[in-house]
């Protein structure tokens, strides 16, 4: 009697553990070089003292690789990526992987270590743009911008260098891995740098010739696995990256270069 009490008393326990919830594992953020990884940690310290969900944000120096490690399960979701480029790498790689949640517009700019304003471009000037289609389409929009090129509008954003319909200055464009082009500047007249190389590579978003503006369409997404979007411990650490403390630390350790969208 006494061990068939023992017995069932063991199998109540096994069965109420089977039943309680099992702490979560650290949730894992990729993010490429840069600046963003200092929000995501920020935001990460704030879920571990509300929530006391630990987060690690895993920086990959290639940007080609957090949406492999995601669509592997290395990660638990990735903030690094605009959905031009999600789009492209769904199409190209074959990744169930989606979007989730804005979270910052980090300005792509045209930066140089030869001039000073856009009226100094010379004609057959060089011009360094990123090598990835949807960056290359956006550096493109920027020239459009900037009053230095025009390109074909019904091509969206999935413009490349041969649909320049005008091009007045006769600028030479270059084509480089986008972790490459902080560096060109010593041999091109200017380049377009994503936000996160150009810190990394030592510019000053603050001196760029041009900057995109709050108006982009090219902000940042949260991305995770299809079967993981309603993931709550991923939805709580969004909306605490949301949240009015995570802007203000936004607002006031980048000086208006990164810009919240909430």
């Amino acid at each position: 009697m006494k061990l068939f009490r023992i017995a069932a008393v063991g199998l109540a326990l096994a069965s109420f553990g089977a039943l309680t919830p099992v702490q979560a594992e650290t949730l894992k953020v990729g993010v490429s070089t840069g600046p963003y990884s200092e929000i995501l940690e920020f935001a990460g310290k704030l879920l571990k003292e509300r929530e006391g969900i630990d987060v690690k944000v895993i920086e990959f120096a290639d940007y080609t690789l957090p949406n492999t490690a995601l669509a592997q399960g290395d990660i638990d979701l990735n903030n690094f990526q605009h959905k031009p480029y999600l789009d492209n790498q769904v199409k190209t790689r074959g990744f169930d992987l989606v979007a989730v949640e804005k979270s910052i517009i980090v300005p792509l700019g045209l930066y140089s270590r030869k001039i000073a304003k856009l009226s100094e471009v010379k004609d057959g000037s060089v011009v360094a743009i990123p090598n990835d289609p949807s960056n290359g389409a956006r550096a493109l929009l920027l020239l459009q911008q900037a009053g230095l090129i025009k390109v074909d509008p019904a091509k969206g954003v999935a413009l490349t260098v041969a649909d320049v319909t005008d091009n007045p200055k006769h600028l030479k464009f270059r084509e480089l891995d986008a972790a490459q082009l902080p560096r060109s500047l010593d041999d091109t007249d200017f380049s377009a740098v994503t936000l996160n190389y150009a810190v990394a590579g030592g510019l000053d978003p603050k001196q760029a010739l041009l900057l995109e503006g709050a108006d982009t369409p090219w902000n940042l997404w949260f991305v995770t696995q299809g079967k993981r979007k309603d993931d709550p411990i991923i939805a709580k650490y969004i909306a605490v990256y949301r949240s009015p403390e995570v802007k203000e630390f936004i607002l006031k350790r980048f000086n208006g270069t990164i810009i919240p969208t909430w």
